[in-house]
């Protein structure tokens, strides 16, 4: 029968993290490091961050080359290592929420132009009885001017102009 060096010491569970752990959370570290230098000024102030972690992220975000940027990332990654990630990787979600938000409407709003340019009428009635704020005379003339400049092969400004058109009404 063996004798147990440390007697009711299990391990099993108390075995250090294995490497690929440890790899995947400086990743998971180094993804938020690079999207708090991403951030915007706003965004970075609302933070309750060290001096010195803020300051290292602003230097980051003026660096140019490649390898200076990429050990300040690993500099501020390893200092998010010491702080409690709660407000920080609230925040990040809330911004990337905003910015799924914002990428689902873009979309849905290129979608409506494209129907408008294909189908005109049809898709500016579909498009009213949800928006009945919108000017049909708008769209129609800007649809008939989108067409006209994609049969002459012109650069697509009545396109652009009823995306901004839709982008500034829609709901």
């Amino acid at each position: 029968m063996h004798d147990d060096p440390f007697p009711g010491h299990n391990t099993e569970s108390h075995s250090p993290p294995s490497k690929s752990a440890l790899k995947r959370e400086m990743d998971t570290l180094r993804k938020k490091a690079e999207a708090l230098v991403n951030l915007s000024d706003t965004s970075l102030s609302a933070l309750p961050l060290p001096e010195k972690l803020r300051e290292a992220i602003l230097l980051a975000r003026k660096l140019k080359k490649n390898d200076a940027r990429r050990r300040q990332v690993q500099y501020i990654t390893k200092q998010l290592k010491l702080l409690d990630m709660t407000a920080i990787d609230a925040l990040l979600e809330k911004e990337q929420q905003r910015s799924s938000n914002f990428r689902q409407r873009f979309h849905k709003i290129e979608r409506w132009r494209d129907q408008l340019l294909e189908n005109g009428d049809s898709v500016i009635n579909q498009l009213m009885e949800d928006n009945p704020q919108l000017d049909r005379q708008h769209l129609r003339q800007l649809i008939r001017q989108a067409r006209q400049e994609a049969s002459k092969d012109k650069p697509p400004a009545a396109s652009r102009k009823i995306f901004k058109y839709l982008q500034e009404n829609l709901d």
